[in-house]
């Protein structure tokens, strides 16, 4: 199967970091592992794309982040807000509404 452009993907990045953080506190790295793993490999975010997404959920209050010390590094990490589950959610009912007009159009 082919892997899917990143353009097709672009503006949906930060409801992919929500998804990631639904379930629990992730590093940078994790998120992007986790995006990846669930996708098996058929969508790997680029770094700068995700911190550009981690800056503005966090602008926009939808994350927290916080430093954590682990042996040998310093990492940030990043928990979801009740504001960035909201977006979430909402963010998912118009995808599903998006996907429902597309398949329409060209299924």
């Amino acid at each position: 199967m082919k892997i899917i452009s990143g353009d097709m993907l672009r503006g949906h990045i930060d409801t992919f970091v929500l998804s990631a953080l639904m379930d629990g506190v992730k590093y940078g790295n994790e998120i992007r592992k986790y995006i990846s793993s669930k996708t098996d490999n058929l969508y790997v975010p680029n770094e700068q794309s995700l911190y550009s997404s981690y800056h503005r959920l966090e602008d926009m209050e939808c994350i927290k982040g916080f430093w954590g010390d682990n042996i040998g590094a310093t990492r940030k990490y990043y928990t979801i807000t009740d504001k960035g589950r909201l977006l979430y959610e909402t963010n998912k009912r118009a995808w599903e509404n998006a996907k429902r007009l597309i398949d329409i159009l060209i299924g």
